[in-house]
C-alpha cells in the first residue's frame, strides 16, 4: 500500500488541527461535482462520538451549502446515545439509526435528495483523515466507506459500547486505531 501524501499550505490541515478547532465547527469536505458519480459526496470528521454536540455544526454547514436538512440516517454502534430528532436552529432534523457499521452518514435534503459522507472517526491522525477525506470526493470514487478508513490508515470506527437498536449489545472499549 502506497502511504498517502500529505499537502501542506493553506487550506490543508496541520497536525494540531482537529484539535484545536473551536467547538460547534464542522470538519467536512464536500465534492464539487454537479455529476455525483462516486460513491460518497463528503467526508465529516467529527471531534467526539457525542451525536447531539456534532450533528448541529454539520447540518449548519450543509444547510448553508445544500439548503435545509430534514433527516440525517446515523449508524447506531458509532455513536452515544442517540435521540430521535434534535432542534438545529429552530428546525427539527429527525434522526434515523440503524446498526449497520458502515462508517457514513446519510444527509436527506427535500423529500429525496440524498448526500452520503464518511465518517472521520474522531481518534484519526490529522494526516489520515485528510488523506481519506480527499479519497472520499475523489471524482468517480468507487471505493465504499470502510475500504478507504481501511486505506489511508484511518483504522475502523471505534464503536460505541451500549444497546444497539435490537436490544443487544455491542460490549466492546474502542479498539485501537491501526497504524
Amino acid at each position: 500500500m502506497d502511504t498517502p501524501t500529505t499537502p501542506t499550505g493553506p487550506g490543508f490541515p496541520t497536525g494540531g488541527t482537529h484539535l484545536s478547532v473551536r467547538p460547534g465547527t464542522a470538519l467536512l469536505r464536500l465534492s464539487t461535482t454537479e455529476s455525483r458519480e462516486g460513491v460518497l459526496d463528503g467526508a465529516w470528521w467529527p471531534r467526539s462520538r457525542d451525536i447531539a454536540t456534532e450533528l448541529p455544526a454539520l447540518v449548519r454547514a450543509l444547510t448553508e451549502r445544500l439548503g435545509p436538512v430534514v433527516r440525517v440516517g446515523l449508524d447506531a454502534s458509532a455513536w452515544e446515545s442517540l435521540p430521535t430528532r434534535l432542534v438545529i436552529d429552530d428546525r427539527v432534523v429527525h434522526l434515523d439509526s440503524f446498526p449497520v457499521r458502515d462508517d457514513t452518514v446519510l444527509i436527506t435534503r427535500g423529500d429525496r435528495d440524498h448526500f452520503s459522507l464518511l465518517v472521520i472517526p474522531p481518534h484519526a491522525t490529522p494526516e489520515a483523515a485528510h488523506a481519506a477525506m480527499t479519497q472520499a470526493v475523489r471524482p468517480g470514487n468507487e471505493s465504499q466507506a470502510r475500504q478507504i478508513l481501511i486505506d489511508t490508515g484511518t483504522g475502523e470506527h471505534a464503536p460505541v459500547a451500549g444497546p444497539l437498536v435490537d436490544g443487544a449489545t455491542d460490549g466492546g472499549p474502542y479498539p485501537a486505531a491501526a497504524g
